[in-house]
């Protein structure tokens, strides 16, 4: 599993553009991670699914609704991982009015997350490859903060918690 002071792993994410502009198309439009984190810190949360019960009345939420405060800590983007395609997680990004706070980033195959060490198996439950509930902070492309929750649990990886690491 990735630790602090680990370089993100070198992979592509999806997400799903919904105004043109320059180097994106509408659409899925793929992003190299180690390029879209170089020379910012982003904050990258991950969960098992769009539309899932807690990731869609907490995990996402909390993040929308504190991005200013967390873009006034220093952090330059926020992004949600979810091993699901770049529609579903556009839509799921509409739904919770993301748009402009939370970047919707698509891990479709897991192979983000696998390169991770975070993926979980939820076949039993139906789900297949997920991803572990997990939050960090990454500077420059280097994690410099990891909070991955206990199974079933949600108390480390919400913004409040990576807000306090970040004071």
């Amino acid at each position: 599993m990735i630790q602090a002071g680990d370089k993100l792993p070198d992979a592509t994410l999806f997400e799903y553009v919904e105004d043109e502009r320059a180097g994106c198309t509408i659409g899925p439009n793929s992003f190299d991670v180690r390029g879209q984190t170089a020379g910012k810190r982003v904050v990258i949360f991950g969960l098992p699914g769009a539309f899932t019960p807690t990731c869609s009345a907490k995990h996402v939420p909390g993040y929308v609704e504190h991005a200013e405060q967390l873009r006034a800590a220093g952090v330059d983007e926020i992004w949600c991982v979810s091993v699901n395609d770049a529609f579903v997680m556009g839509a799921w990004g509409r739904d919770l009015h993301a748009s402009g706070k939370v970047r919707m980033m698509a891990d479709g195959s897991a192979a983000f997350t696998r390169a991770l060490g975070l993926e979980q198996d939820l076949s039993a439950r139906g789900m297949g490859i997920r991803s572990q509930r997990y939050a960090m902070v990454v500077d420059d492309g280097v994690v410099k903060t990891l909070n991955v929750e206990a199974a079933g649990k949600f108390e480390v990886s919400d913004a409040r918690s990576i807000l306090a690491t970040l004071s």
